[in-house]
C-alpha cells in the first residue's frame, strides 16, 4: 500500500520505511519554533529539569511576534524572559520585537521546506505545509521535549484529500477556498487529521494563498494542510530555500480516509459571521452589513501580495471607518513602503502599524470595544478573539476588506470596482 506526503515524511523523520495512520512514533524534527508567549513556559521547564544549553540551537527559532512591541509592563516582563534566554543561548534565530510574525517571517526567509517535519508552539504553525512539509502546532511542553532531545512523540494522522479543479474567478483568493471548505465541513470536521490538496486549480494558486488556505487548517481541526511541490513550490523557494531539500510525493495508491472534489469556479467571495469560521455566507448575501473597523493583517493575509490587493482597491480613495493595515514582518513593510502602498494607505485614511499580531487576538493595536464590529482578514472570530466579549468580527479576504474600508459596510469588491478617484 502506498503513502501520502505525510505518511512519508513522517516515516522518514522516524526512520522507518513506512507507518500508517494510527501509528506512534519518535519523530527526529527538523525545526521548532516558540514566540513570546509560548517560549517563556518551555524555557521554565528546560530550568525545571536543570537544562543549560540547548543540544541543538540551530533548530529553534524564537520570534516575540504577540505582544511585541511591550504593550504594558507584564507583556514586557514576558519577552524580557526571552530576550535573556536567546542572549545566553546565543540563539541565531532570533527575532526580537518589530522583526514581525512567525508564520509569515519563516516562509518568506525561506526556512520552511519540503519533505520537512516542522512543530512550533503557536497553533497556526500549520501554514508552513504550503510548502510542502509536515508542520503542526504542539503546547509549550512538547515543545520543551523536542528543545531539549530535538525529537517528539506523534501520532500519524489519516488524511483527507482535496481536489480543487475549475477556474478561479476575479476576486477569489485562498481565504475564501478555506472558508468554503471550514464552512462545508465545520470547525472539526478534520479533527486531527490533515488536510493534503490536489488538483488542476493548484496552477493558478500562488505561495502566499496556499500559505493563507494552509495557515487556516486549523479552523478546521486539522493538524495539517499540505501542499504538493511543483512549479509554483519550487519558483517560490528558488534563491529563498535556506539549505537543500527533498521533497516527497503522494504515491497514486495511498489510501486517503476521503476525498472531496471541489470546483473553485462556482466559489464566491464569502464572510464568515461571527462567531466561528464555519459560520460562512457570501458576500452578497451578507451586502450592507455595517462595521466600526477594517482589520487587515494576521499570519493569514499580512503579505505583500495582500497589501497590493488592497492598494489596488483603495488607491485614489477614502476610506469610511477605522482602517488598521499591519505588515506581516519588517520585509513586508520595507517593501510596501519601497513601492508606495503606505503613501496610498496614508492618503486613504489608513492606519499602519508595525508588523505584530496584536490585533488579530486582542492583545492590543486594534482591540475591540463593546459591540463594535470590525471586518477582518485575521483567521479567528471566536466571542472576545479580537477584544470586549460583546464584540464582533467577521472575517473575509483582503479585496472584500479593502471594499468594506471604503463603504463602512461589507461590500463586495465588484461593487466600487472603477469608482470616481477622489481628488483633492
Amino acid at each position: 500500500m502506498g503513502m501520502t506526503m505525510t505518511e512519508k515524511i513522517m516515516a522518514r523523520h522516524a526512520g522507518l520505511e513506512s507507518v500508517k495512520p494510527g501509528d506512534l512514533i519518535e519523530a527526529e524534527i527538523d525545526l521548532m519554533m516558540g514566540n513570546d508567549i509560548t517560549a517563556p513556559i518551555s524555557i521554565k521547564r528546560l530550568k525545571d529539569i536543570g537544562l543549560t544549553k540547548l543540544p541543538y540551537p540551530e533548530k529553534f527559532f524564537l520570534v516575540l511576534s504577540h505582544y511585541a512591541p511591550s504593550k504594558d509592563i507584564a507583556s514586557a516582563a514576558q519577552i524580557m524572559i526571552s530576550r535573556s534566554f536567546a542572549k545566553e543561548q546565543q540563539l541565531q534565530h532570533y527575532y526580537a520585537e518589530g522583526s514581525g510574525i512567525e508564520h509569515v517571517i519563516l516562509p518568506e526567509e525561506g526556512w520552511v521546506l519540503p519533505g520537512e517535519l516542522i512543530i512550533g508552539a503557536d497553533s497556526h504553525s500549520c501554514t508552513y505545509g504550503a510548502t510542502g512539509c509536515y508542520s503542526t502546532g504542539i503546547g509549550s511542553t512538547d515543545l520543551a521535549a523536542a528543545m531539549a532531545t530535538g525529537r517528539l512523540w506523534m501520532q500519524v494522522p489519516e488524511t483527507y484529500k482535496f481536489e480543487l479543479t475549475g477556474a478561479r474567478p476575479q476576486y477569489i483568493m485562498g481565504k475564501d477556498l478555506i472558508l468554503h471548505i471550514i464552512g462545508m465541513l465545520g470547525g472539526d470536521g478534520v479533527l486531527n487529521q490533515t488536510m493534503e490538496y490536489t488538483g488542476d486549480a493548484l496552477r493558478t494558486l500562488p505561495m502566499e494563498e496556499r500559505l493563507t488556505m494552509a495557515n487556516m487548517a486549523i479552523e478546521a481541526g486539522a493538524q495539517n494542510g499540505i501542499f504538493p511541490y511543483d512549479d509554483v513550490t519550487e519558483a517560490y523557494l528558488n534563491g529563498r530555500a535556506k539549505k537543500e531539500y527533498t521533497p516527497v510525493h503522494s504515491d497514486p495508491d495511498a489510501k486517503y480516509a476521503k476525498h472531496f472534489k471541489i470546483d473553485i469556479s462556482k466559489i464566491e467571495p464569502l464572510v464568515a459571521l461571527p462567531w466561528s469560521p464555519e459560520n460562512v455566507r457570501t458576500v452578497s448575501e451578507m451586502s450592507g452589513e455595517t462595521v466600526d473597523r477594517v482589520f487587515i493583517g494576521s499570519c493569514t493575509n499580512a503579505r505583500l501580495s495582500d497589501l497590493r490587493t488592497v492598494a489596488s482597491i483603495i488607491k485614489g480613495h477614502k476610506v469610511a471607518c477605522d482602517t488598521l493595515i499591519v505588515p506581516g514582518s519588517k520585509q513586508v513593510y520595507r517593501d510596501a513602503m519601497n513601492e508606495g502602498l503606505f503613501e496610498i494607505f496614508l492618503e486613504a485614511g489608513a492606519t499602519i502599524s508595525a508588523p505584530t499580531c496584536g490585533a488579530c487576538f486582542g492583545g492590543f493595536m486594534g482591540v475591540l470595544g463593546p459591540d463594535e464590529k470590525c471586518l477582518s482578514t485575521s483567521n479567528r472570530n471566536f466571542v472576545g478573539r479580537m477584544g470586549h466579549p460583546t464584540s464582533k468580527s467577521f472575517l473575509a479576504n483582503p479585496a472584500v476588506a479593502a471594499a468594506t474600508a471604503l463603504t463602512g459596510v461589507i461590500t463586495h469588491p465588484k461593487d466600487v470596482a472603477g469608482r470616481e478617484v477622489v481628488t483633492a
